[in-house]
Parts: structure tokens; sequence; C-alpha cells
């Protein structure tokens, strides 16, 4: 029997059509800046997100490396982030590690704080004792709380404090597409007011590796000093850009069928008794329910060939994706039932 992959949308492979498309591509030397696709690809992302320019890198993980250190430096300096954000929960403390950052975790529903839980952290200027306050990071959309898209009024309201206090910006936009699509808001005006912003090509878009993250000019041309330094830097990456620009072309508009499934999974796992879930909160792609014990649900899920994540000892995420049907939907929620149902009396 098939798999049905709902682990995450990064589980997405290539269709037929973007192999065709990356085995066609132009390709050059990238880091001399050779490569036609590349190119091509990091001049729509600057647009698409209104920047001056964007830089090719090999994930999302990469982005918000060179990002936190372009904005925090040399050491010391501290960035405010929801608690559960990736920076935090995924990615090995690298903003620690490589930018001397110190994390100050906001607390927020929906994986969102507001701009009086930031205000109420700010450190006052000029005091050698503490860190210096620096940078916001905000999640678009909210991962691991369920890919919840930020209010357009208290996003603003965040960016207007940050902005007050002198304060860098920085958006993951690991899944600003989903964001772009659930909202009929334009990426450039989520993106409008930060100094750097990214997106991915390899979740909901489908793409088999990469992200571009974009800002200024003079910040791009920072951050290719950290992919030459972290050991990014490419040669003929116009084969995996060539995916890239194909999911730009063809998978965004497509997002909202994810929603769709994801709607509809929602509504189907609400009804299986011991599951703890609203289907009005599920938004975009990412289903999160509650259960007794999300670890063996899994582990039930995974004999039956359906892959979920469990967050934690009650909580399971279920993301869909454009290898995910309603048909995988049906399965998905038909085995959570099959899971969860109390065992036969002897």
């Amino acid at each position: 029997m098939t798999l049905v992959n709902l682990y995450s949308d990064t589980q997405t492979r290539p269709t037929a059509a973007m192999r065709e498309a990356m085995a066609a591509a132009e390709v050059g030397d990238e880091q001399s800046f050779a490569d036609p696709t590349v190119n091509t690809l990091c001049e729509r992302v600057a647009e698409l997100l209104g920047f001056e320019a964007a830089v090719f890198l090999p994930s999302g993980t990469m982005c918000n490396a060179i990002a936190f250190r372009l904005h925090v430096g040399p050491a010391g300096d501290e960035a405010y982030l929801h608690r559960r954000s990736h920076p935090i929960v995924a990615e090995a403390g690298g903003p620690a590690a490589l930018s001397g950052a110190v994390l100050c975790p906001l607390d927020g529903e929906r994986g969102m704080f507001t701009a009086d839980a930031l205000r109420a952290v700010l450190r006052p200027a000029g005091d050698r004792y503490l860190p210096r306050s620096r940078l916001v990071s905000v999640e678009q959309t909210t991962n691991l709380a369920g890919g919840h898209v930020w209010p357009r009024e208290q996003l603003n309201e965040v960016v207007a404090v940050a902005r007050d206090a002198g304060l860098r910006l920085h958006m993951d936009g690991a899944r600003l597409m989903n964001a772009v699509v659930a909202s009929g808001m334009s990426a450039a005006s989520w993106a409008d007011g930060f100094d750097t912003a990214w997106v991915d090509f390899s979740k909901g878009l489908g793409a088999p590796v990469g992200a571009c993250l974009a800002g200024s000019r003079a910040l791009v041309d920072e951050a290719w000093r950290y992919k030459q330094m972290w050991g990014g830097a490419m040669r003929q990456a116009g084969i995996v850009a060539a995916g890239a620009l194909h999911a730009l072309d063809h998978h965004v508009d497509r997002l909202a069928d994810d929603h769709a499934l994801a709607a509809e999974l929602a509504r189907g796992l609400a009804v299986v008794p011991g599951v703890t879930l609203d289907p009005a909160a599920v938004t975009t792609n990412i289903v999160v329910f509650e259960v007794a014990d999300a670890p063996a649900l899994v582990a039930a899920l995974a004999e039956r060939d359906v892959k979920m994540g469990a967050l934690g000892p009650r909580t399971v995420r279920a993301v869909t994706h454009l290898d995910v049907d309603a048909d995988g939907v049906a399965r998905a929620i038909e085995a959570v039932g099959s899971a969860l149902a109390p065992a036969p009396a002897r």
C-alpha cells in the first residue's frame, strides 16, 4: 500500500514537469554570478518580496542563520522571536553558536506574539550590564503552532514597536507563499517593513532543495560572505534553481488545494473519539491536534502506512502537500480512527 506521508511538506518530490525543467536548465558558475538560471531566480524573488536583491541558498535554515548574523553582532545582542519558532527549536543552537545571539523567547497564541509582549521585554538603551535589543524575527506562517497567518494589524503593530526601538526585522518565510494564497495579499506586502525575508522552495512549492534570502543590495552582498564562509556557495546550481523557478510558475496557486485538503482532514479528525481539534482553526496546510498519547498514535499510524509527526507527548502534526490527495486524506482519517478505537473486549 502506498504511504500517505503527512509528516511534513518537506516530503514533497519533484514532479515530472519539474524534473524536465531541471534537466533542461542553462547553468554556469553560480559563485561567479555566471549561472543564468540562478540569476533569474534571485531577480524573481527580490521582485516578489519587494527587495533590491536576493541570494540563493541551500536551505531555509541557512537563510535564517545568515540573516541573524547580518543583524546581530558581533556577540551578545538579543533577538526576539516566538518560543516555538524554528530558530529556537530546530536549528541546533545556530543563532547562538554562529552569531552570538541571545534569544529571548516570547509567548503568544498560535505562534504569534503581540506588540505589547515585545515592548515589555525590550532592554533599556545604554545599560552596559544588559544585552542590546537588536532583532525581531517573525515566522510566517507559524509552523509548529498550526500554520497560522499573522493578522495584518497585529504584524503591523509588532513592526512599529521594533522600528520605534531601532531594531532590525527578519521574516522567516518558510511557508510565506501559503500565507499569500490564504490571505490574498502579496508576498511583498507581507515583507514590507522587514530588513530581510526569505521564501522556501522545498516545502509546499515542491522543489527538491533551496531557498532565497532577500534584502537590500548591501545586506545581500554581505550575505554572500557568510554563504562562502559557511560552505554554502555552489557551482552549476541552475539545475536546482530551475526547480524553484518551476515551482514559482506552477505550484503557488495550487497551494489552495493543500489548504482545502487540510481543512477536510481537520473536519474528519475532529469527529474521531479521542481527538481534540477545532477545524475552524486550520487555515493553511498544517493540522495540529491533541490525543492522549501522541508517540503511540504515530507508531500505530506507521503500521497502517500513514506517517504523521509527534510534536510532544499529546500533540500530533499532519501537513498536506502536493504528494497527498483526497484519497490519502480519507485513508489518514480512517487510520487515526482505527488506531484510537478501543480494543475489543475479550
